[in-house]
Formats: structure tokens, sequence, C-alpha cells
């Protein structure tokens, strides 16, 4: 007998790779049913999952209509994105060089699962991965109010980048986050936030709010080309 809760995540699973992976497209319906019958799962657990991945800013699901996957406007991605570089720059400006030796170990393990994830080519893993950074340098800030409004907006964030960057590899640039690391560790804090400003300004242009250009696939091919 599947476990419920296991069962649950595999189906969140599918469906948040299926959408960071961009073969479900903003806006696309997920109707319970044909989940169910693709994942070959029980459908009270499909809309469990769909639950979680509202909660998660994946999806949203509207009274009387059913579960999309999550469409953030243009207003809203540069509503994220202003509101992250004013959190961020506070984030940079709380790390002195001591903090950042304090914290060297998670800092060099976080680099070397980024150039990992990275190296094996999987989207979901490296969007992951690359806003893991900005979460990390949120928890070595140590500003418990920060990492929470922080790692709220990241989740919006990194939702957006995934539906939305033009390019198949995400543009956040694990060499450029070294280059934040280097002036950190010299406590050079004026270049640090300049390289994060100008870094989060690359990312923004990075994203297209409007491409209709390719076809949706349906639900039962984007969800069958994820398992």
């Amino acid at each position: 007998m599947i476990d419920k809760q296991t069962e649950i995540e595999r189906i969140v699973s599918v469906i948040a790779r299926a959408i960071m992976q961009r073969r479900l497209k903003p806006g696309q319906r997920l109707v319970e049913l044909q989940v169910a019958e693709s994942l070959k799962a029980n459908r009270n657990h499909v809309q469990a999952a769909m639950q979680r991945l509202a909660l998660n800013k994946y999806v949203s699901i509207e009274r009387n209509k059913g579960a999309f996957v999550a469409k953030p406007s243009s207003l809203e991605a540069k509503e994220v994105f202003t509101g992250r570089r004013v959190i961020e720059r506070g984030i940079v400006e709380l790390i002195t060089p001591e903090k950042y030796h304090k914290h060297k170990s998670v800092i060099e393990q976080h680099m070397a699962n980024e150039q990992a994830a990275i190296d094996g080519g999987d989207r979901q893993k490296i969007i992951q991965a690359l806003s893991g950074f900005h979460l990390m340098l949120a928890q070595i800030a140590e500003n418990s109010v920060l990492y929470d409004m922080f790692e709220n907006i990241l989740i919006r964030s990194a939702l957006i980048v995934a539906l939305y960057q033009k390019n198949d590899v995400p543009a956040c640039a694990t060499g450029e986050h070294q280059s934040i690391l280097r002036a950190l560790k010299q406590g050079d804090t004026g270049t640090a936030c300049d390289l994060m400003q100008r870094h989060l300004d690359k990312l923004e242009t990075q994203l297209v709010l409007d491409d209709q250009s390719e076809k949706p696939l349906t639900l039962a091919e984007a969800l069958q080309e994820s398992c």
C-alpha cells in the first residue's frame, strides 16, 4: 500500500518539475481528473497536492474553476524584483567578514552544490541552487526577520524566473555569486551591494513576460515527460 504523504509528495514533485522545466505554461489549467489519470494517482491525493502547490505559489486555485499554473503579471514581477533589491541590499550590508568566516563551511558547501547542479544540467535543480545562494546570504546575515521576509519573496521570484526567463540555462550566474562573496570576505560592503544590484538587474532583464511563441503541451504530455 502506498503511503499517502509519499504519494502526495510524488505528485507535487512531478507537477513542480513540469512547471520549472516550462513544460506547463503560465495559466494552463490543471484538471484534477486528467492529472490523476496521467500520474495513475488517487484523485484525493491530487487535490491535496494542488493545495500544497498553491501554498508554494506554483499553482493558483480559483473557486468553481479549479487549479491553474500560476501566472504572475508583469507588474507583479517588477514589484517582486523591486522588493528583492531593497531586502537583499539590507542583507548584504549585515554580512561582515566575521560572519563570513563564521559560516565559511556553509558557503563553501553551497557553492560546491551550486556548481554540481549547473554541471548536471537539470533546470529545476539549477534554479533551486542559484536561488539558494541568496537564501544562504540571508541566513548568514543572522537577522531572522529579514530572513522570513526574504524567504517568502524568493519563492515568488524563483517561480517568475522559472516561468519567464528567456534562456534555457538560468542567467543567475555562479561567477557573479563568487564576485559578491569575494567582496564580502574582504569587508567591501559597498562593492558587494553594487554587485548584488547589478546581478538582480541582469536577472530581471532576462524575463520575457509576454512570450506566446510556443504551443502549449497537453497536460498529459507535460506530466509524462516530467515523470
